[in-house]
């Protein structure tokens, strides 16, 4: 069982993962307390002590009776902060070529290390990205649940891994390929595929899991680019 101290580092890496990510830009509400603490399995004093360090490092502001939202210099602190390292350009068929050959692998630590929250999480993610209005929001929250998944393999290399290719998602070409190659059907059946694919992970049905992220990632690269 995992100690209080643990839970709460595993919220404050994932508020930091999708600060990095930009999943959270600047003027972004963040969830409630109560939900933050539902989705990661702890009680509101530490969720409230967690939110109480990003807010001292400058990365939240807080205004009673309204919430907690990312500051408008949240990304140029945390650049700073990481070393300044800049973004480089990487277009979306060598991101698609990384992503095939890596994310699959990665199942076998989420099989491992996933928690009942992480699932809940992932769960979420879906239900967001179903309800969401617009294909930008969809594509965040596509981002969301794959981001998600790696921070359930409990691995920072991985979850580092994967902000850097949600940054790369944020750059235009990858925006321009998504509008072009998403239609109401192929929306539909990513989403179908999502809901498998964390079902899957939630049995621990390692072989499936794997399986079915594959021929996702695969069924993406193929719309996106033709092959």
């Amino acid at each position: 069982m995992k100690s209080s101290t643990d839970s709460a580092t595993g919220l404050r890496q994932a508020l930091l993962d999708k600060l990095r990510a930009g999943i959270w830009k600047s003027g972004d509400r963040l969830p409630p307390e109560r939900e933050l603490g539902e989705t990661y399995g702890i009680g509101r004093t530490l969720v409230r002590r967690v939110l109480s360090e990003l807010k001292e490092k400058g990365l939240i502001t807080q205004t009673v009776g309204s919430g907690t939202y990312v500051s408008p210099d949240a990304a140029a602190r945390l650049q700073s902060a990481d070393g300044g390292m800049p973004t480089m350009h990487t277009s979306p068929a060598e991101l698609m070529e990384v992503r095939v050959l890596l994310e699959p692998v990665m199942i076998d630590l989420v099989i491992r290390h996933g928690t009942t929250a992480d699932f809940v999480h992932m769960e979420d993610c879906c239900a967001r990205g179903e309800s969401a209005q617009t294909l930008e929001e969809f594509e965040h929250w596509d981002g969301a649940l794959h981001q998600a998944i790696a921070d359930a393999t409990h691995n920072n290399f991985v979850r580092s891994l994967f902000q850097m290719m949600n940054t790369v998602r944020e750059q235009g070409d990858w925006g321009m390929l998504k509008k072009k190659s998403v239609t109401p059907e192929r929306r539909q059946l990513y989403q179908r595929e999502h809901r498998d694919l964390v079902a899957a992970l939630k049995e621990r049905d390692i072989d499936r899991a794997r399986s079915l992220l594959t021929g996702h990632l695969l069924q993406v690269r193929r719309n996106m680019l033709g092959y």
